[in-house]
């Protein structure tokens, strides 16, 4: 198949997805255990994405400057500090640790 149709068959999946939802019952939605499923699965899923992005390296892993500022954010975010200054201490540790 082309990548055209690839893309179009991608294109198709996801809005068929999308209008898939619209086909659930209000009532399974508003329940309070989707409510912790859902709020779970997002959680779940940024830790995720967050971590392999500070680790990985194309198909390898890799322990560079990333992975001192994700800890100096998460220590941050411990101290419950505002989410700017969360940003701005993981950049300048990710700054520093290159620049050593």
């Amino acid at each position: 198949m082309s990548l055209w149709g690839w893309l179009l068959l991608g294109g198709g999946v996801a809005w068929a997805t999308k209008f898939a939802g619209y086909l659930v019952p209000v009532r399974w939605l508003e329940s309070p255990r989707m409510n912790r499923v859902a709020g779970t699965l997002t959680i779940g899923l940024l830790a995720s994405l967050t971590a392999m992005n500070a680790v990985s390296s194309g198909q390898g892993i890799a322990l560079d400057a990333r992975l001192g500022a994700l800890l100096v954010a998460a220590v941050a975010l411990a101290l419950r500090l505002p989410f700017l200054a969360v940003v701005v201490l993981g950049a300048a540790a990710a700054a520093l640790i290159r620049l050593f």
